[in-house]
């Protein structure tokens, strides 16, 4: 039987490799193995940073609210208590938005809490 060898597969998965790491600097978009522990890590990275963005843009939400609710005297806490109390269910990114591109809706929405 005919010796096999992995050249062609071999110079494939290498030029898929080396594909993904465009961009990247110095030996990590040269070399197979240095592009294979970059790939590694930045896959890695991405997965831990798309659940860290999502705690993110909540704290940002919470810091916007407070912001515009302390020119009403509010507190944020207790103005999520009083949402929950009335049955308003708009969301903390709906509230960031309002609080910080639609000032007035968001003071309705203040005061029909706070009545």
């Amino acid at each position: 039987m005919a010796r096999v060898k992995g050249g062609l597969m071999a110079q494939k998965r290498k030029r898929n490799i080396l594909a993904e790491v465009k961009g990247y600097r110095f030996g990590r978009s040269t070399k197979k193995a240095q592009a294979r522990e970059a790939i590694y890590h930045a896959q890695t990275y991405a997965f831990a940073h798309r659940k860290d963005k999502k705690a993110d843009f909540r704290r940002l939400w919470t810091v916007r609210i407070n912001a515009a609710l302390m020119t009403h005297g509010l507190k944020y806490s207790r103005f999520i208590k009083q949402l929950k109390d009335k049955n308003i269910e708009l969301d903390r990114k709906i509230l960031a938005t309002l609080a910080y591109d639609n000032s007035e809706a968001f003071d309705r929405v203040v005061t029909e809490v706070t009545k």
